[in-house]
């Protein structure tokens, strides 16, 4: 798909989403493994959907469900990025973050380190496309599914147990979106650059740090980390 062009009062400005356009990464933490970074991005679940509009950059956060080919959401009717998708499909980055935390060099338990932030970032790149209203509720059903399934023991919650007037209403809000998946792109930032033994100390140290996000998960994620 061609740039997009905004034109303002003084110059024109191109942005490019398309799958030409890739994530900066160093290669020691972006691993081989797409079917990996696709699997943990449905299991994340949970993503920021951005594309071009005439005014900018718009950004949503939005849940998700990610297949083999496709991601699909849905939208508030009144959303910009809803809007934009009247006039047809656009070029669209779902970014899809795991756990993430500072890593002290002191945890290293070596000489002559620095600080950094580990990670873990999934970019899914394609064309996004609105879908006619049928599709909303398998939608919806499908991802409170997928959901509700992490929940288990608990018996899951359905769209049965509203009644229909209200899910009427409330899908008379939502447009359902999907967008055809063009590449996968992933860092995993985990301290592959150091030693087992440095990694395995950090990682003990951050499984209790205050900082980040998923603080257990990230040091899991770090003492085995994809290759």
């Amino acid at each position: 798909m061609a740039p997009i062009r905004i034109r303002t009062s003084s110059r024109d400005i191109a942005f490019d989403l398309s799958s030409e356009t890739t994530m900066h990464t160093n290669p020691a933490f972006r691993p081989d493994a797409e079917a990996r970074a696709r699997a943990d991005a449905a299991d994340r679940a949970f993503g920021v959907l951005t594309v071009v509009g005439p005014d900018g950059i718009l950004a949503s956060h939005v849940p998700i469900i990610v297949g083999e080919r496709v991601v699909s959401a849905h939208l508030v009717r009144s959303n910009p990025i809803a809007r934009l998708l009247r006039d047809g499909p656009v070029s669209a980055l779902f970014v899809v973050s795991g756990p993430d935390g500072y890593i002290s060099p002191d945890w290293y338990e070596e000489d002559d380190l620095v600080p950094t932030w580990n990670y873990v970032a999934i970019h899914l790149r394609g064309t996004l496309t609105a879908q006619p209203p049928e599709a909303l509720r398998p939608h919806l059903e499908a991802l409170s599914a997928t959901l509700e399934a992490h929940l288990l023991p608990k018996k899951p919650w359905t769209m049965d147990k509203n009644r229909p007037e209200t899910l009427d209403k409330l899908m008379r809000t939502l447009v359902p979106v999907e967008m055809t998946i063009d590449t996968v792109e992933s860092t995993y930032k985990l301290n592959q650059n150091r030693s087992d033994t440095a990694r395995g100390s950090a990682a003990d140290k951050v499984a209790m740090a205050p900082l980040g996000h998923e603080a257990q998960a990230l040091a899991a994620m770090m003492r085995d980390p994809p290759r």
